[in-house]
């Protein structure tokens, strides 16, 4: 596994975006358990702020550890198999080895002195209790910080619930202006209305209205947003109404949960009729998205592509959306909770199948693009592009490997992602998926043979020669049977690059020379065939046939600055 040369020590904390509020003896206590325990779970319902408190710890202790704390994001993942390689794209690391993920990360991580906060772990809580375990008994001076709405129930695991903040009334004692849950609520109010302040007058309507939200940080803040248009007294008033009409919804429901979807649905209620559709459709991302997807994939029937972005400035509005910038533009967000609440709708609407086939279209579609300019001018965009992308990438690859007729499509969505396997980091992730969708796709196929010409070109990457070999020979088997000599000529060079690697000249010399002189014959930039003249070099290198090497380097480097490629020529 291989770190990187701009790797950053003091670790990806992302900023807080916002002032915190409260849990000030919680936050104490957690600090003191960090130096007794190696692992502690963060728990509590969905919306108390388990995120958003462990996020305050790690900054308070952030200079405690020598190698940085280190933020991972499982909240999109749905993958089991995939926690390991999240945590590694996470660390910025690159994993091209065919070992055992857990034993290649525990090796990296057995020297360093770092803090790994695992965000959200409830749907993948085996996993991560496996995961971790395995980590901590190797690296001795790794710590783990995580958050789930359950224990992992791991050994020597620390437990710490979060509850809701305090309300007024809970301590007879204590002044209603200094309670937690009041002065949240007045933060994020004088956020949304700039000269709102919690006062003599209406400080009885905003603790009772904190009382009736539990004392729900995500419920407050959804709360202070309909300032905006309404008094104190209005919302608590909608509010009582909204939840008589959730009473009885659910009888096993503990009453916070029905609190908090109260709160989320009296918030859906308050949008229009478009911000609620495109916040249903929007749930199919994963993670954050730009605007060219959005309207590619919600836009139809009552929702025209020209208003999208009219209603995604509404949704922003009413704090349903975060939006951010990048270096390549603004991108969005719904929050997990949200999200959840409009994939529901979507299900209601009929809608979820369309929206996965139109989001993995947009996807596909993106991949393609993406693998015909990689070899180009553009090539640092589009690493950067897809790997932002890479939640995204897993919900459409999950869409095509888990529906029934969708199988090939999966097989050229992979393929044509082979640079994000081969060339930025995902090597072992790529293995995975292709494996899986080769296996739900056994027929002879051109997209087959590409899926296993992909799978030879990592396996070779991982040092992995006989796995990298079988999958050159079927994908040469299956283009014979289909008529696909370009994937034959592929193939060919694949043996070639195996034998290289295993140290045959002869073989070598003579399968890459094939590939080269395709390439030579139509100067077509084949990001597939051109490594073929690197490689042969390499092979006349190790001959003593020096002019002949240089002669085939020097024409490889001229294709590449001619065409603005980058990642080849800095072999």
């Amino acid at each position: 596994m291989a770190t990187p040369a701009g790797w950053r020590q003091e670790g990806n904390l992302p900023v807080e975006l916002t002032s915190f509020v409260g849990r000030t003896r919680l936050l104490a206590s957690l600090r003191q358990r960090l130096q007794e325990y190696r692992l502690i779970t963060v728990t509590g319902i969905g919306g108390v702020g388990k995120s958003r408190t462990a996020l305050r710890l790690a900054h308070q202790v952030r200079r405690q550890f020598r190698d940085g704390v280190w933020y991972v994001d499982l909240a999109r993942l749905q993958d089991p198999a995939m926690v390991y390689h999240t945590i590694t794209a996470a660390l910025g690391i690159a994993d091209q080895s065919p070992r055992g993920g857990a034993d290649t990360l525990a090796e990296w991580l057995a020297e360093r002195e770092l803090l790994l906060i695992l965000d959200t772990c409830e749907h993948l809580v085996d996993a991560c209790a496996q995961l971790t375990q395995e980590l901590l008994n190797t690296a001795p001076h790794l710590r783990i910080l995580a958050t789930s709405r359950r224990s992992l129930n791991a050994p020597g695991e620390y437990t710490a619930a979060v509850p809701p903040l305090t309300v007024p009334g809970d301590n007879p004692s204590d002044n209603a202006f200094t309670n937690e849950a009041v002065e949240l609520f007045g933060a994020r109010a004088s956020a949304v209305v700039p000269d709102f302040g919690v006062d003599e007058d209406n400080i009885t309507a905003v603790a009772e209205l904190c009382r009736r939200l539990d004392g729900i940080p995500l419920a407050i803040e959804l709360a202070a947003v309909r300032l905006r248009t309404l008094s104190v007294e209005q919302i608590l008033a909608l509010l009582a109404d909204r939840f008589s009409l959730l009473a009885g919804a659910s009888r096993t429901a503990l009453p916070r949960h029905q609190t908090l979807r109260a709160a989320i649905g009296w918030s859906h209620e308050l949008c229009e009729p478009a911000e609620r559709l495109l916040w249903a459709r929007l749930s199919v991302f994963a993670g954050d998205f730009e605007l060219e997807a959005a309207r590619h994939v919600c836009a139809g029937d009552a929702l025209p592509s020209e208003r999208i972005l009219d209603v995604i400035g509404g949704l922003v509005d009413k704090s349903v959306l975060l939006s951010f910038p990048t270096p390549a533009g603004q991108r969005y967000r719904l929050i997990d909770t949200l999200r959840q609440y409009g994939g529901e709708w979507l299900d209601k609407l009929g809608e979820t199948q369309d929206l996965r086939r139109r989001h993995r279209d947009y996807y596909l579609q993106l991949a393609e693009r993406s693998e015909h300019s990689w070899s180009g001018p553009r090539q640092v965009h589009w690493y950067t592009r897809m790997r932002q992308e890479h939640d995204n990438i897993r919900v459409a690859l999950d869409y095509c490997l888990s529906t029934a007729g969708e199988e090939r499509v999966g097989l050229e969505l992979l393929s044509a992602l082979w640079f994000l396997w081969v060339s930025c980091g995902f090597a072992r992730e790529g293995v995975i998926y292709l494996e899986r969708a080769l296996k739900a796709s056994p027929s002879p196929s051109k997209e087959r043979c590409k899926a296993l010409w992909v799978l030879a070109y990592i396996r070779s990457a991982q040092g992995d020669m006989a796995g990298a070999l079988a999958a050159a020979e079927q994908c040469s088997t299956d283009a014979v049977r289909v008529g696909d000599s370009g994937a034959v000529l592929l193939a060919t060079k694949m043996q070639g690059t195996a034998a290289m690697l295993q140290g045959d000249a002869k073989k070598a010399t003579a399968l890459l020379g094939v590939a080269i002189e395709f390439h030579r014959g139509g100067r077509e930039l084949n990001p597939g065939l051109l490594p073929a003249i690197v490689e042969l070099s390499m092979v006349l290198l190790a001959q003593g046939e020096f002019e002949e090497a240089e002669t085939l380097l020097v024409d490889c480097l001229q294709v590449c600055q001619e065409r603005g490629e980058l990642w080849l020529r800095s072999y």
